[in-house]
């Protein structure tokens, strides 16, 4: 099975590609940056796709630098919306499987408990916003996919929550303020990668998944664990979001809700993995 992996050189990228080159009896992979392919590009997307004739295609690129997005908001589209819509249709023409890469901020954060994978989806920021238009591009444009959507990623290939928390415990910035108001699930990238993984080879139904490691947090909370599992002893102080403006407004609920496929482990056993391969 050809398996090509867009935004290779991403922190998901990186583990899609580690998880799906492991299983060389099965897969043949590719990977590409935007270095090697300019997904915006229809011509140089037709000509990669039609040399290399994958069977699946994982997007993993995106932009996701929330806040710059609200000053970039056409960039965004662009990557995240257009780019998407592109790499649809190339898959509907070639017959390809295309698993794209969602988010939680797709949703208002307004809903208590969480979402489900079909709830109504009204996104709060820039960033929100040009990820559903990807979304509406991958319903609309192909019908093999399987629609990912993710949340609170952290992972060895990029910058993180869990690594700045640590950074900043070490570099002595104590107390820490952490934000106690907005909720959802952290997520290790090498789970999802797995997980991705797990759901092309049991042939569901195609349609949208939400994926996270289990039992959603604050941000608080989450520092909290990440520094007792680090064996770090340092003060960590609740605060609201309004302590802490930023130029893209956060969901005060991003829990994503999985009926449709089984569940990824608790994300305080993915947290202590992670911390163990560091």
């Amino acid at each position: 099975m050809k398996v090509l992996i867009l935004g290779a050189n991403g922190m998901l990228g990186h583990d899609l590609m580690e998880v799906f080159g492991a299983d060389k009896a099965n897969y043949q992979i590719s990977g590409t940056d935007k270095d090697t392919l300019d997904i915006t590009n229809s011509t140089q997307i037709d000509a990669y796709f039609d040399e290399n004739k994958p069977e699946i295609v994982i997007n993993a690129a995106a932009y996701t630098a929330v806040d710059d997005c609200e000053k970039n908001e056409d960039l965004a589209n662009l990557i995240n919306g257009e780019a998407v819509r592109l790499l649809a249709r190339k898959c509907k023409q070639i017959g390809a499987t295309f698993v794209h890469i969602s988010t939680d901020y797709v949703f208002d954060g307004e809903k208590a408990g969480g979402y489900k994978e079909d709830d109504e989806v009204d996104p709060m920021n820039a960033y929100g916003r040009s990820k559903l238009l990807g979304e509406d591009s991958v319903r609309k444009d192909c019908d093999k996919y399987y629609l990912v959507r993710t949340s609170w990623l952290y992972g060895k290939h990029g910058k993180n929550f869990v690594d700045t928390m640590i950074g900043l415990a070490n570099a002595g910035k104590v107390p820490l303020r952490v934000v106690n108001d907005q909720r959802g699930k952290p997520t290790y990238s090498k789970d999802l990668a797995k997980h991705i993984k797990l759901l092309i080879e049991s042939n569901a139904e195609f349609g949208i998944y939400h994926f996270a490691n289990e039992n959603d947090v604050t941000w608080y909370e989450f520092a909290k664990e990440i520094f007792s599992a680090a064996n770090i002893n340092v003060e960590v102080l609740p605060v609201t979001s309004e302590k802490f403006p930023r130029p893209a407004k956060r969901p005060h609920v991003s829990t994503l809700i999985n009926t449709k496929f089984p569940l990824m482990r608790a994300h305080i056993e993915a947290l202590k993995d992670y911390l163990g391969a560091k």
